[in-house]
């Protein structure tokens, strides 16, 4: 496992930290560590493209503004 922190943006309020938790969640093999407004700490299988993480995120109107391993 890696960890992985991702800046991301649109995150505005509670609902938002809710939303991006439970989308890296149902990512397979993801664990979530810590949500916050604007930012995300996860690890994740080595393996894992790191285009995974955005584009759920994305999909779900958060774009990744940065990453950091």
């Amino acid at each position: 496992m890696r960890e992985v922190t991702l800046r991301i943006g649109n995150m505005h309020c509670d609902g938002c930290v809710r939303r991006v938790s439970q989308t890296l969640s149902s990512v397979s093999g993801v664990k979530v560590g810590e949500v916050r407004i604007g930012a995300a700490r996860v690890q994740a299988p080595e393996e894992m493209p790191d285009g995974t993480l955005v584009s759920a995120l994305e999909k779900m109107g958060y774009p990744v503004i940065g990453m950091e391993k």
